[in-house]
């Protein structure tokens, strides 16, 4: 092989690991972008289930306790979900426009519930729902790609964190 051919195989061999480089890069934010499109998405969607959820306990609830707390996953959640648009409109990722179908169920059904009932149901799904959203919330701080989402996540924790302790101690029954 002449010292032009070598030169010219050399080039081409360090463009296609140049190349192969970038392609994982580009596939790594790809699927950065994707984790946090689907954060976004959950996160939101859990977030219109918390202000469903509180409006029903302000309205069925059989305690005071639950009333209060009621109104606030109302005022909390709305304002986080507003946070949470105006982080994902400035990066072009969806938010959800409703709570995810399950949850949904969930509000429709305790919906026709009322007093004692309501607020034994109210603190069970409140308790699993911030357990669950708690571990979105933190893998989304730990692993999170978008450097906004990522902080926005570790800046909710606490509050999510404080919504659970309040949550594990509202009566069961009255």
């Amino acid at each position: 092989m002449t010292r032009s051919k070598f030169r010219m195989s050399l080039f081409a061999s360090c463009l296609v690991l140049a190349s192969g480089g970038a392609i994982a890069q580009t596939a790594n934010a790809s699927t950065g972008s994707q984790a946090d499109a689907s954060f976004v998405k959950a996160a939101s969607a859990a977030g219109l289930a918390e202000v469903k959820l509180g409006k029903l306990a302000t309205e069925n609830g059989g305690s005071d306790d639950v009333k209060t707390f009621g109104k606030n996953m109302v005022d909390d959640h709305a304002a986080a979900g507003e946070e949470l648009k105006t982080i994902a409109a400035g990066k072009s990722i969806p938010v959800s426009s409703e709570p995810m179908p399950a949850d949904a169920k969930v509000a429709d059904q305790m919906a026709g519930q009322k007093g004692a009932a309501f607020d034994m149901a109210f603190k069970k799904k409140m308790v699993a729902d911030h357990q669950k959203v708690i571990k979105l919330f933190t893998r989304e701080s730990t692993n999170g790609k978008d450097a906004d989402l990522k902080a926005f996540a570790t800046k909710t924790l606490p509050t999510l964190k404080h919504h659970l302790e309040m949550a594990q101690k509202l009566p069961a029954a009255k």
